[in-house]
């Protein structure tokens, strides 16, 4: 169980006001085993994918409970400017689980379930959250109610074109058009969210003042949603070859492709600099959140999105960097499994 830090020790307690960001330790552990895959680590990528089965099934199960338990704080979730951006790492979660198994397993029939399951919630939650959050009555300003968070929903547009594509790449026309043009839909959608949304951030960055406890780990998904939209617009490079109007778009796609992954690369020097500011000059302390598996995502993915560039464009300059920063998602991810053990053991949840 993940309660919110600060919250006591009581299992109720901790269930009715659980993050419904939690889902972003399956987001994590996904993709480091994804790239520990890819980079020839597939022991370590099975391990992690077995870890990430048993990980989904009890937050699954937490959920369902916790909705049928504690509806009211439930919905209610959905319609805080904080909070209700979390129920993104469910659908990237579903979609991230569903890439394993087809890249893994060369399971396509439990990826096809849990690809329509992912977009079945990408659909509900992104129509009924900003759909609440635009109507409801009173809102928070700027400065209290967006932060990098609200990214998560372009995560969760674009691991459904991820998923789209490898699910297109195994199957037969003319569906595989169809999924390939649902990816490249998303992706293209991805993108804009990103600079509506981004355009906010940065202007809550600069024009308000900035506490140390603003600072939250999901900043890093600022890097992370432009990681995983490298990452689509590569595969959709590769898979240029089964439609042909990817063909016909390939110079518009590798230019956004880049595009995406230098504005990606362009974040992590001022993240590592804010989260000095953060910890170090600050002092603000380092304890466990669950947010904190936002910042271990974008380090696993910007792995996986380098190596796909690299494959899909030819550019062998940047082989060096999918070993290094799948060597940071390990130390992050380790960290963040150590401090949810921690937390769960301080908070009361593992019984003697």
């Amino acid at each position: 169980m993940l309660p919110d830090p600060g919250v006591g020790s009581g299992r109720a307690g901790g269930l009715a006001v659980m993050s419904p960001a939690n889902f972003g330790m399956v987001m994590a552990t996904g993709i480091v085993s994804l790239a520990a895959y890819m980079l020839g680590h597939e022991r370590l990528g099975h391990g992690l994918f077995l870890l990430n089965n048993v990980l989904f099934a009890v937050l699954c199960v937490l959920t369902v409970l916790r909705a049928l338990r504690h509806t009211r704080a439930f919905f209610a979730d959905m319609s805080d400017h904080l909070r209700g951006p979390g129920f993104f790492t469910t659908v990237a979660a579903c979609a991230v689980l569903a890439a394993q198994y087809m890249v893994l397993l060369g399971d396509t029939h439990i990826g096809m379930l849990l690809w329509a399951a992912a977009l079945v919630m990408w659909f509900v939650f992104t129509y009924v959250i900003f759909t609440v959050l635009t109507v409801k009555r009173d809102k928070p300003t700027l400065d209290r109610g967006i932060n990098g968070g609200w990214l998560l929903a372009v995560v969760a547009t674009q691991s459904i074109a991820v998923c789209s594509t490898l699910l297109g790449a195994t199957t037969q026309q003319p569906y595989r058009l169809e999924l390939n043009f649902l990816a490249l839909s998303m992706w293209l959608w991805g993108g804009m969210l990103y600079i509506w949304l981004m355009s906010l951030i940065f202007y809550r960055y600069t024009y308000f003042r900035l506490e140390p406890d603003d600072l939250t780990p999901p900043y890093w998904i600022n890097m992370g949603a432009m990681a995983i939209s490298t990452l689509a617009g590569s595969l959709l490079i590769e898979n240029s070859a089964e439609a042909p109007y990817l063909s016909s778009l390939q110079p518009f796609i590798k230019g956004f492709t880049i595009f995406y992954w230098a504005a990606g690369t362009w974040w992590i020097p001022m993240l590592l600099m804010l989260g000095l500011w953060r910890y170090v000059y600050k002092r603000f302390p380092l304890r466990y959140d669950p947010l904190y598996w936002g910042a271990v995502f974008p380090l696993g993915m910007y792995a996986a999105c380098t190596y796909h560039l690299n494959q899909a464009m030819g550019f062998d300059l940047l082989s060096y960097l999918p070993p290094v920063f799948f060597s940071l998602a390990i130390v992050a991810w380790t960290l963040a499994f150590v401090g949810l053990l921690v937390s769960v053991a301080r908070q009361g949840f593992i019984r003697r």
